[in-house]
């Protein structure tokens, strides 16, 4: 049987946080809000081919190699629950979940 993680707080009340599970990228803009906020480094920028595929964006290059450009959870073990991402997200593309322990 799984738990879901929380933590009581000092008012005694439970709060459970809730982790960048899925980014949907046929929302996202790219606009680079989310990574912007991110205190941990759980996001990346990454472009799309037109067959889907995920090429790495060098931010310094003009040369585009993709159609366009989205944002991907590179590092989702570092996200730390704050949902900021999700906050900030004009698109609403991002889902986040519990954790089971």
């Amino acid at each position: 049987m799984s738990t879901t993680f929380s933590v009581t707080l000092p008012s005694g009340a439970t709060w459970t946080p809730t982790f960048v599970s899925n980014l949907d990228d046929q929302k996202c803009i790219g606009c680079g809000r989310c990574f912007k906020v991110c205190p941990r480094g759980v996001l990346e920028l990454v472009g799309l081919t037109e067959d889907g595929a995920r090429v790495p964006v060098d931010l310094d290059d003009d040369d585009e190699e993709y159609e366009k450009k989205v944002m991907t959870i590179a590092h989702q073990e570092l996200c730390i629950g704050c949902t900021a991402c999700s906050k900030i997200c004009p698109k609403k593309c991002y889902t986040h979940a519990a954790s089971a322990l």
